[in-house]
């Protein structure tokens, strides 16, 4: 039985290491009894997640963690030579090319190495087969040098040798452009910075639970209503609500596009009351209801 839970707690490990690379160091491996060298490394872990977050704040900063822009749709339009013969609007800003740069060049040249065999076998596929559709992950190379990993679907168009490759790409984003990631603060502001870090992490980890009133969290931090509310502006530019509100429809929009729950069971874990509450909210944020969101085959309503 320990031994089939393994697994689970390797991925947790993963999703450790990811939520430390986007600046969540609040986040903890639940530890178990096993003492073999996967409860070591998880412990490990949480330790160094916890020095880093001393560390930065003696050091005088609060670490904004990076933000999930919206789901991104991509679109290309490929001639019988994969040449890029159209795009629709948010290629450029993903890839951060100018459109000039994409147009009527070979797709292939934004693929990286890593998936070049892949591509070029999709692409041999996609060449002979009319009726062609599959779903792989690539990964791309960006204008700024990074690598973009998305999941993409080639199809061939009917009646036509043109293929089209669409992606749904969720891009992180700082929350500020400065290349540290990471908030200057006078060494005067040190107790507020980490009482600011402590509410941000806080709200990050009680999504699913209603916003306690600024009242409540003022009790909750030890401070007064004014400080919370001011202190949170000056350090992550959104008010404490704006952050919240965001956060949780994010976090449902993945969850949509990532499981089968259904719909109404997203809501309640987001914190929302009733779905009607959530549909109204996420049509708000993303101009399009939660129904529209592609959850792929066999998908739970």
């Amino acid at each position: 039985m320990e031994n089939q839970k393994t697994p689970q707690r390797i991925k947790a490990i993963y999703q450790m290491l990811f939520e430390m690379a986007t600046g969540n160091l609040s986040f903890r491996i639940f530890k178990t009894n096993q003492n073999d060298e996967v409860d070591k490394l998880s412990e490990m872990l949480n330790k160094l997640a916890g020095e880093m977050h001393d560390i930065i704040l003696r050091s005088g900063y609060v670490t904004p963690h990076y933000n999930y822009q919206n789901l991104i749709q991509t679109t290309f339009i490929l001639d019988n030579k994969c040449i890029i013969s159209g795009f629709n609007a948010h290629v450029p800003e993903t890839l951060y090319y100018k459109s000039e740069e994409l147009f009527k060049v070979d797709f292939g040249k934004f693929i990286a190495p890593q998936s070049f065999s892949i591509w070029n076998q999709k692409k041999m596929e996609a060449s002979l087969d009319d009726n062609y559709h599959s779903t792989v992950q690539l990964i791309f190379i960006t204008g700024n040098n990074k690598l973009l990993p998305t999941f993409c679907t080639i199809s061939r168009l009917r009646y036509s040798d043109k293929i089209i490759v669409n992606s749904i790409t969720t891009i992180l984003q700082e929350l500020l452009s400065d290349a540290t990631h990471l908030i200057k603060i006078a060494p005067e502001k040190y107790s507020e910075a980490v009482m600011m870090q402590n509410l941000y992490d806080y709200i990050l980890n009680h999504l699913e639970e209603p916003l306690p009133t600024l009242k409540e969290l003022a009790v909750l931090f030890d401070t007064n209503e004014y400080k919370l509310k001011s202190g949170f502006r000056e350090f992550f530019k959104t008010s404490i609500y704006n952050f919240y509100h965001e956060e949780r429809l994010k976090r449902a929009h993945l969850m949509i596009r990532q499981t089968k729950i259904p719909l109404k069971e997203i809501a309640i874990i987001n914190g929302f009351n009733t779905y009607l509450n959530f549909y109204k909210a996420f049509k708000k944020r993303f101009k399009y209801t939660p129904s529209e969101v592609d959850r792929g085959p066999d998908e739970a309503v």
